[in-house]
């Protein structure tokens, strides 16, 4: 099945007749079927007549560029036709922005649906595609429709607050700062075996960030779903290894279930730190973001650590502020800028003398 019954005949028609050789039986164009010597009919249909499909029975079916086939035609025809032979079904296309294809290929990729497991291709996987074609296509498209045609990414359009070039990247914290941990928490699972098919769930999003004259450089990010135990033992766990001079909880529901379990645990480890509350200032998240990292991005002041949460915090920085993509990790990392104070001192300052000591300024008066 291809979104039309013509787009399944310009992929397959000829192809089929030629796999099939001496296995078919008998053909007939006019119903694009092929019926094979041991009586097994293959037949090309398309999603914009799905009612041909009903009152059948499937052993398997593929569809092709389920993109751009309507959701409803695979739950409400085409999987009840599978049922009665306990068919199977392959769901294939190109990646068109963040739809019903995206949430199927996430749900199996994850192992949220454990009926479904996903795959993926790009064009440099296709040995019969020259490297010198998908090159020049690179020069001549836009990144956006380049990674989406090309390299098979799921790619909600944004409107491109964020650039790629100004993505920079450290190999080590920096010589002089502080840690400060931001905490966006989201809501919690119920127990640890849960799962769910909702993709759209946020996450919560532990930020380690140090702050210091050279900027910002982004450690680690934690991020998940997890029970409220594992949520305050996961911040715990950071603060342990970070040793921050604050931890900051974005102020909501979730964190107040989080700060009397976390009190509880500081109180049974003997491990003391300080807690602040979070807020957005009554501005509009996107203002916040902005405010708080474009420039910074945009001047190299925030530098990135590699790890294994960078492919999910630059997807949603490159895509914000599009509602079809999580920010959770972008809007954690944003609070740095209202959890962190910055300490001016002269760091090259001599201080051998009694008379010479590095000082911090005060707010108020400036000196």
């Amino acid at each position: 099945m291809a979104p039309t019954q013509g787009q399944a005949r310009d992929i397959m028609w000829d192809l089929l007749i030629e796999l099939g050789g001496e296995l078919v039986k008998n053909t007939h164009v006019n119903n694009l079927t092929v019926t094979l010597i041991n009586n097994v009919t293959i037949a090309l249909k398309g999603a914009d007549r799905p009612q041909t499909m009903r009152g059948v029975s499937l052993w398997f079916i593929v569809l092709d560029e389920y993109a751009d086939i309507k959701p409803d035609v695979w739950e409400t025809i085409l999987l009840p036709a599978l049922s009665d032979l306990d068919g199977t079904a392959l769901f294939i296309g190109t990646p068109m922005g963040r739809n019903h294809f995206y949430e199927l290929y996430k749900a199996a990729e994850l192992g949220d649906d454990p009926d479904f497991v996903a795959y993926h291709y790009t064009s440099y996987d296709n040995p019969y595609l020259k490297r010198s074609t998908i090159a020049r296509a690179q020069k001549s498209m836009s990144s956006h429709n380049f990674r989406q045609e090309y390299l098979a990414s799921f790619e909600a359009l944004g409107s491109a607050l964020f650039e790629e070039d100004w993505v920079q990247w450290a190999e080590e914290p920096m010589a002089i700062g502080e840690w400060y941990i931001a905490v966006d928490p989201a809501g919690f699972e119920a127990h640890k075996q849960k799962q769910t098919k909702n993709t759209r769930l946020d996450e919560t999003a532990i930020v380690c960030c140090q702050v210091g004259p050279e900027g910002w450089y982004v450690g680690d990010i934690i991020h998940g779903r997890w029970t409220l135990d594992e949520t305050v033992d996961k911040i715990f766990s950071a603060v342990q290894k970070y040793k921050p001079l604050s931890v900051g909880i974005e102020k909501g529901i979730a964190q107040q279930a989080i700060i009397s379990p976390l009190q509880d645990k500081m109180r049974s480890t003997g491990r003391f730190f300080q807690i602040q509350l979070l807020t957005h200032g009554n501005q509009k998240k996107t203002d916040r973001v902005m405010w708080a990292l474009q420039g910074r991005f945009e001047h190299g002041m925030i530098k990135l650590a590699t790890g294994t949460w960078n492919a999910t915090f630059l997807d949603q920085l490159f895509q914000f502020p599009s509602p079809l993509t999580h920010d959770d990790l972008i809007d954690a990392l944003a609070y740095i800028d209202q959890l962190a104070t910055e300490t001016y001192v002269d760091y090259d300052m001599d201080i051998d003398t009694a008379d010479d000591w590095a000082v911090e300024m005060d707010d108020f008066s400036g000196y």
